[in-house]
């Protein structure tokens, strides 16, 4: 979630706004939710022209800047176009897909973010301490512990125990 990263998305989201692309979203992933990226932008185009139209301009703003996606997807349906940055991934949406997906509500404990906040530096993660050895790299979550991975073994040993019951041999007659 570096500075350049969140430059990346203020001008894919630009972009979108030079092709008038309508109800945009910025979402922050939680990476403590499973994200597998820094950020998602979200528009909606009102017809496969305009979705076609929209990606292509977000592609020729980062290629200016050196950015190539790595991935491009549904371009030609132009129902869903995703444009994957690896740091964020660019969703472009027709109506009728963006009300069936609804990914603000699969991925809803991600931060909502407006244009003008990428331009601030981004907020310090709460609750999450790195503590990092001399020449290692094992880190460790905070006191709560839930996200460790010896927290994740002691409750899995937990679950093994009162899972774990043996069994009286049956009596023959």
């Amino acid at each position: 979630m570096n500075l350049e990263t969140r430059q990346q998305v203020a001008r894919s989201v630009q972009a979108i706004e030079e092709k008038k692309g309508e109800d945009v979203v910025i979402l922050e992933m939680d990476r403590n939710a499973g994200a597998f990226t820094d950020y998602f932008v979200l528009c909606t185009g009102t017809n496969p022209r305009q979705i076609q139209a929209i990606s292509d301009e977000i592609e020729k703003e980062l290629a200016q800047a050196g950015v190539r996606p790595s991935s491009l997807e549904g371009y030609n349906q132009a129902e869903w176009v995703l444009l994957d940055y690896v740091d964020f991934v660019v969703h472009i949406f027709s109506e009728r897909a963006r009300k069936f997906y609804d990914l603000e509500r699969l991925w809803k404990s991600a931060r909502r973010l407006k244009p003008a906040d990428l331009a601030k530096k981004p907020a310090a993660k709460k609750g999450v301490r790195r503590v990092v050895a001399v020449g290692a790299t094992k880190k460790r979550a905070s006191s709560a512990g839930r996200g460790s991975p010896s927290a994740r073994s002691k409750r899995a040993g937990k679950a093994r125990k009162t899972t774990t019951k043996k069994k009286r041999p049956r009596k023959r007659s």
